[in-house]
């Protein structure tokens, strides 16, 4: 059993507080821009260093967008519609991944029609450094004492302030779960390998990583299901669909 009272707020700045929460988001564009930034040298991708500064711009808007409607349409309406001033507040915590991976391949997608490049070759890289910032996500998630895991009888449970009973960690669960991935999509990013297969592989994983481990989240249940597993299901199907479809 592991007591947790861990303070988020890295520093404040009068009425603002910085959180850890954001600085892993910030750490984890940043890691992207690196990886892209590598690949640039590498003749990986036929991209500009400022075209590469354009897409993590684009990237940014996409997945902080797309992650934070998801956030206040699908998972607490009630609570961001009535407190309206909370929508903004992102540095709290509250970002769909399912939204953020919308945001961002169409965000990708108008990068890349803008550009004339490719969209699937420039998925199989931004999935790799994606999937290492989703790890730290969820770790931010761990330190603002949010999405905890049910209640658990087990020695590596979690007591959380304000919160009853023991839980899994269950954002210890999808770390490991995204680095995890992350390992397994950099080794098949070394290998040869069709356009648009990294990026398909990785969906895979997110999507069964995420259906399965949600069975350890506290949540509401829609018959016998949270919302994150039936968002899921569709990011399964779909993937398997693309790899046997292109043969990837």
């Amino acid at each position: 059993m592991i007591n947790w009272n861990f303070d988020p707020v890295l520093f404040s700045l009068g009425s603002l507080e910085i959180r850890y929460y954001g600085l892993f988001y910030v750490i984890g564009f940043i890691m992207a821009f690196l990886y892209l930034n590598n690949a640039r040298k590498k003749q990986k991708i036929e991209l500009s260093k400022d075209q590469v500064y354009d897409l993590i711009f684009y990237l940014i808007i996409g997945v902080i967008l797309g992650s934070r409607i998801f956030e206040v349409l699908f998972w607490n309406p009630g609570y961001y519609f009535s407190n309206p001033k909370e929508i903004i507040a992102v540095w709290d915590g509250g970002m769909s991944f399912h939204g953020g991976l919308i945001g961002a391949i169409l965000a990708g997608y108008l990068f890349c029609r803008k550009n004339k490049f490719s969209l699937a070759k420039l998925a199989d890289l931004i999935v790799i450094s994606a999937t290492l910032a989703l790890s730290l996500g969820r770790i931010g998630n761990l330190l603002n004492s949010e999405i905890y895991g049910r209640v658990a009888d087990v020695s590596w449970c979690f007591n959380f302030q304000d919160v009853i009973g023991c839980r899994h960690p269950y954002q210890i669960y999808m770390a490991l779960m995204h680095f995890l991935s992350f390992l397994m999509l950099l080794n098949l990013n070394k290998k040869e390998h069709k356009n648009g297969s990294v990026f398909w592989t990785g969906v895979l994983f997110f999507g069964i990583g995420r259906f399965l481990l949600d069975f350890f989240r506290e949540d509401i249940l829609y018959y016998g299901l949270s919302l994150g597993q039936y968002f899921s299901i569709p990011l399964v199907l779909i993937s398997i669909y693309y790899l046997k479809k292109k043969n990837l």
